[in-house]
C-alpha cells in the first residue's frame, strides 16, 4: 500500500480542565472522515457504553497477557485499571485509509512517537494560564480540593512539555481554539 492511501495519526494531549473533551466532541462531529481510536481497558463498562466503540473491555488477565505479548503501542495502569492502545487495531485502521484520532497523556504521546515518529502528529491543547485552569476546575465542581490541586500540579508538569509536540492550541476562547484545531487537523488529513 502506498503512503497516499494510508490513514493519518492525530493525537490530542492536554492537561485536565483545558476543554479538550468539548473540542474533541465538536471535531468528531464536524470532520466525518476522522475515526476514534478505540482503546482497551479493564475497567467495568458504564451504562450506555458499547464494546468496540467506547473501549474494548478486557479481563485483567487478558490485558496482562497482551502486555506480555507486546500487543500495545502504549499502556498504563490508572488506579486499579489498565488502559492501552492496541497495535493491530491501529495498523488495520491506518492500512485501510482511516484517519485515527487519539486522546493520550504525555507518556502515551512519547510512546506513539517512539513507534510512529513523524507519522504521528501531536497537538497539545493548553489553557491560557495555570490560574485559569485552576479556576475552570473549581467551577466544574466535580472534584475535591485535593484532586483539583493534584490536577493543577500535573498540569504544571505537562505544560513544561508543550513545545515537544507538533502543534499548540491555546484554549482561551473556545471558538478561536476550535477553529485553530480544526484547521490543523484538516491540514494533516489533506497531507499539508
Amino acid at each position: 500500500m502506498n503512503d497516499s492511501t494510508r490513514g493519518k495519526i492525530i493525537v490530542i494531549v492536554a492537561p485536565s480542565g483545558t476543554g479538550k473533551s468539548t473540542l474533541l466532541d465538536r471535531l468528531r462531529q464536524d470532520i466525518t472522515n476522522l475515526h476514534w481510536s478505540v482503546s482497551c481497558t479493564t475497567r467495568p463498562m458504564r451504562n450506555g457504553e458499547v464494546h468496540g466503540e467506547d473501549y474494548f473491555f478486557l479481563a485483567k488477565h487478558d490485558f496482562e497477557e497482551r502486555i506480555k505479548n507486546d500487543e500495545f503501542i502504549e499502556w498504563a495502569r490508572v488506579h486499579s485499571n489498565y488502559y492501552g492502545t492496541n497495535k493491530q487495531f491501529v495498523e488495520q485502521g491506518l492500512n485501510s485509509g482511516r484517519n485515527l484520532l487519539f486522546d493520550l497523556d504525555v507518556q502515551g504521546c512519547d510512546s506513539m512517537k517512539a513507534v510512529y515518529g513523524d507519522e504521528a502528529r501531536i497537538i497539545f491543547i493548553e489553557p491560557p494560564s495555570v490560574e485559569e485552569l485552576e479556576s475552570r476546575l473549581l467551577k466544574r465542581a466535580t472534584d475535591s480540593t485535593e484532586v483539583i490541586q493534584e490536577r493543577v500540579k500535573n498540569a504544571r508538569q505537562e505544560l513544561t512539555r508543550k513545545d515537544d509536540f507538533d502543534f499548540n492550541v491555546v484554549n482561551d476562547n473556545f471558538d478561536d481554539a476550535y477553529k485553530h484545531l480544526n484547521s490543523i487537523v484538516s491540514d494533516i488529513i489533506q497531507g499539508s
